[in-house]
């Protein structure tokens, strides 16, 4: 297939332009940034100049790449994070989720490309109700905390927007591994080495992690196999809570043990980081293994994040 990647020099895009390109893909590339192009040249992309919120220039570059399918990966979470005024800092992607889908679904339409593949998230927006572990069909978190609102909101209209059009939406777990922020060297990594990022009251939230490398390949197997309409969550197999996973972790990168904070403490930070670390709702993947026929390089973040630190901790069974 002729693949046109929006979003294609972040960390998704970097780990999936040489994998489609290895599977018989070819792909064109977009980057906002003119510094970048030798990059995707780098990686085997043809690469385009253009702001992913440009209507007039994505539409041309779709047109002229004449693409069978279209991969949504634009983001704008580069550099720091600040998790504590979350609304703020996830406003640029939001944009390019609600705003930036709409111009990619309309350039679609107008080149008669019947196969979209977006980005969508399923480390948090679970509803905090009933098992552990959530499936596709379940419902999304009905009464977020004030600050993630916007960005729930945003995720949802993608989804409805890309699986209304035929398309599919992959519900991304939390990302780790080379170019993501939870990598050596990396914001959340040194994070953890600092020991700045506590453990808040009981530590029940449920996450679900996906080596970057295994996002590449369920993206892929998406495209390929995935039916249209539909919803994939693509995390690892070992959703886990924050009590079990961080001092795991922790242990496995050589960073001292992590803080626990009181959650009245964690609520001086805000209610959301206290919702993502005492009552979120981890992901199931058993869909996308079932219908995609993904097979996972790194099964669990307990084998992937040890190989990342050079570690050989023993990887514990899944409780």
């Amino acid at each position: 297939m002729k693949i046109f990647l929006a979003g294609a020099t972040g960390a998704v895009g970097q780990a999936l332009v040489p994998l489609l390109i290895s599977h018989g893909h070819t792909v064109t590339g977009t980057t906002r940034s003119p510094s970048k192009v030798e990059r995707l040249r780098e990686l085997g992309a043809e690469p385009v100049v253009v702001d992913g919120l440009d209507r007039d220039g994505v539409r041309a570059a779709v047109a002229e790449a004449r693409p069978d399918a279209i991969v949504h990966q634009m983001t704008a979470l580069g550099g720091d994070l600040d998790l504590r005024k979350f609304e703020r800092t996830f406003a640029a992607t939001n944009r390019l989720r609600t705003e930036g889908t709409d111009i990619l679904l309309q350039a679609a339409r107008e080149a008669g490309v019947e196969r979209v593949v977006a980005q969508s998230f399923a480390a948090w927006p679970n509803a905090r109700v009933g098992g552990p572990v959530k499936t596709e069909d379940d419902p999304l978190d009905q009464e977020p905390p004030k600050q993630v609102r916007t960005t729930l909101e945003s995720i949802l209209r993608l989804e409805s927007a890309v699986t209304g059009a035929g398309g599919i939406a992959l519900r991304y777990g939390g990302f780790y591994g080379p170019g993501t922020s939870f990598a050596p060297g990396g914001e959340q990594w040194e994070m953890l080495m600092q020991r700045k990022f506590p453990i808040v009251g009981n530590g029940a939230g449920v996450w679900s992690f996906i080596h970057i490398d295994d996002v590449a390949g369920g993206t892929l197997a998406a495209l390929e196999h995935g039916t249209p309409g539909r919803i994939y969550n693509i995390t690892d197999d070992d959703p886990a809570p924050v009590s079990d996973w961080m001092p795991y972790v922790a242990k496995a990168i050589g960073a001292p043990p992590p803080r626990h904070i009181p959650r009245w403490v964690g609520r001086l930070m805000g209610e959301h980081l206290v919702v993502m670390m005492c009552e979120v709702r981890g992901a199931s993947n058993e869909r996308a293994k079932r219908e995609l026929g993904w097979e996972l390089k790194w099964p669990s973040w307990r084998q992937g994040i040890p190989a990342l630190a050079g570690t050989r901790q023993e990887v514990s069974a899944r409780a």
